[in-house]
């Protein structure tokens, strides 16, 4: 028989590897015995104990003569009476009658039950007994009848005097058991001299002092741990470079690269790549430029990118990259969301630099604040800027977004996907308002909108089982939300329903985009046909100042606030 022991462990877990050899038998300590202790010795006699652990079982015997005998009105049969019974004993006799009967009764009873029990397992095997005919109404009924909801059940507060902002939150990777959040503030030339640069990682358990302090040279924007080895967390810091920390050895950075050879501004997104070693990660800044890495050597970068969308790789036209996005799933594609309202899809397998630069599209009016792709379809992204939010497909090239949610009058900071719901998401506004969107149900307006501070919430991450989020807010305050189970709950059917909504909608904004695309050429047809009309520039001017004070009165008008000319 083969004997082994499976370890399931990680090998970072075991701590020093051991060294097997094949080594002859020897003695490594030889301990005498000492007379002197044979005193401290107490005997116990005896020391040996016998237990029966069979069960008591009765021993029943019958005779099967069949000579019968009639002796007063007993039939019994011969040599068949126990000793213990006269059968010259009527009482005895009736007595002993009654139990053979007894017996026999049960023993019909046993062997008909038998034949039953037999007959309802053939009838089991068969059908399903135990099938819930009427569950899906019963779920319906359940869900109609909970409300969606959210409640504060802790809060990580900033142990400086000095308030910064918790820009960028990380879930351990090991059942979500500690947050690491990264406080930094974005205000532009901040001049506050007594402003710390330690960012914290929170052991949810004990969340009035931090598990580790983390003392990077420069404050930390962005902080991120690997999925592979949960003791390395990689930082991006406001003055460009990049961090790397083993939570094993304490605070201070393992390495981080040299000022010559990192970013030229702050690096607002950082992400570990699934590599074979688990030490290659990049980031990206709004220096323009996308940066390759291996912790094992960063003393300068592997690879580089730089975000020119006119694919003359000239890093005077680069675009500023705010938020980064990776998915394991794709591991060659990425997306960069920029300063100027444009989303950039990157393929890092791409020949040249120019190739690299895949798709573009133009989707804010302002900087896309965060940009992050479905965990169920991974060819649909959703990203935040300006006032909306806005679900984008990369089957369509340069074209709108298939779908998005209302303009709001604050702005829309930060989202994240739901990652056990596929057409549920979550966005964090400049008010300290959190809206949890179910497109699947409601397009128009959120399932649920909680206001969780007065405070702007800049960042928001979900668990991996949607159950609790984080939200950083402006003043460094994270927020943990527990969230109610219908909003965390995957629904029968949900991930088919939501696929055909995206292939719908994906549709559709193809067929508009064929006909805009149609009329724009019958229009430049009939431009052609007919003779140029120059307009007045003063008439424009006056006809756009008209509609836009137009519109300032009917907002003023629709929120209830008096005319000013009134």
């Amino acid at each position: 028989m083969e004997i082994r022991t499976e370890y399931v462990r990680k090998r970072s877990d075991f701590g020093r590897p051991c060294n097997f050899s094949d080594l002859p038998a020897e003695v490594m300590v030889d301990i005498p015995p000492d007379p002197s202790l044979a005193d401290d010795f107490i005997p116990q006699d005896p020391v040996d104990f016998a237990v029966q652990e069979g069960p008591l079982m009765a021993l029943h015997e019958v005779n099967t003569d069949r000579a019968e005998v009639s002796m007063q009105g007993v039939n019994h049969v011969e040599g068949g009476w126990p000793k213990h019974v006269d059968p010259k004993n009527s009482e005895l006799t009736t007595r002993y009658r009654e139990e053979v009967e007894r017996e026999e009764t049960y023993t019909r009873t046993v062997q008909r039950l038998g034949s039953l029990v037999e007959h309802y397992i053939r009838q089991n095997n068969t059908i399903d007994i135990y099938e819930e005919y009427f569950e899906e109404e019963e779920e319906e009924e359940e869900e109609e009848e909970e409300h969606p909801s959210a409640k504060t059940i802790n809060v990580v507060r900033d142990p400086n005097a000095t308030k910064r902002m918790a820009t960028h939150l990380s879930w351990h990777p090991d059942a979500n058991r500690a947050v690491a959040v990264a406080y930094c503030s974005l205000d532009f030339q901040d001049s506050r001299t007594d402003m710390s640069c330690d960012s914290y990682i929170w052991d949810l358990e004990k969340p009035y002092s931090p598990e580790l302090t983390l003392k990077p040279s420069s404050p930390l924007v962005t902080l991120e741990y690997n999925s592979k080895d949960w003791h390395h967390v990689l930082g991006g810091c406001y003055n460009g470079q990049i961090v790397y920390w083993d939570t094993r050895k304490g605070g201070l950075p393992v390495e981080m690269t040299p000022v010559e050879h990192s970013h030229r501004d702050p690096v607002y997104g950082a992400h570990w790549l699934p590599s074979r070693t688990g030490t290659e990660c990049f980031s990206g800044s709004t220096d323009g430029q996308v940066l390759w890495w291996d912790i094992r050597k960063m003393s300068q970068p592997s690879e580089r990118l730089i975000l020119d969308i006119s694919r003359q790789d000239q890093l005077r036209n680069a675009l500023g990259a705010i938020s980064l996005d990776f998915a394991p799933t794709m591991p060659t594609k990425f997306l960069v969301g920029t300063e100027q309202g444009i989303i950039i899809s990157c393929n890092r397998d791409a020949k040249s630099p120019p190739e690299k630069i895949a798709n573009i599209f133009r989707s804010h009016i302002g900087a896309v604040y965060s940009v992050t792709r479905n965990p169920f379809f991974p060819k649909v992204f959703l990203s935040v800027g300006d006032w909306t939010a806005r679900i984008w497909t990369e089957e369509l090239m340069d074209s709108s977004s298939i779908m998005e949610t209302k303009y709001h009058t604050p702005y829309v900071l930060d989202t994240c996907w739901s990652p056990v719901k596929p057409a549920m998401f979550f966005t964090t506004k400049s008010d300290g308002t959190l809206d949890v969107w179910d497109f699947l149900f409601h397009q128009k307006e959120p399932s649920l909108s909680l206001k969780v501070s007065k405070d702007p919430l800049l960042c928001v991450r979900s668990q991996d089982n949607g159950h609790i989020l984080g939200c950083g807010t402006r003043q460094g305050t994270v927020y943990l939300l527990e969230i109610s189970p219908g909003l965390c709950t995957l629904r029968k059917n949900e991930k088919a329903l939501s696929s055909t909504m995206f292939e719908r909608e994906t549709r559709r904004e193809k067929v508009l985009q064929d006909k805009y695309r149609e009329r724009l050429l019958r229009e430049q047809e009939r431009a052609r046909a007919q003779p140029e009309e120059q307009e007045d520039p003063q008439e424009v001017f006056e006809q756009a100042r008209a509609d836009f004070f137009s519109n300032i009165k009917e907002e003023r008008r629709r929120r209830g606030l008096p005319d000013p000319e009134e």
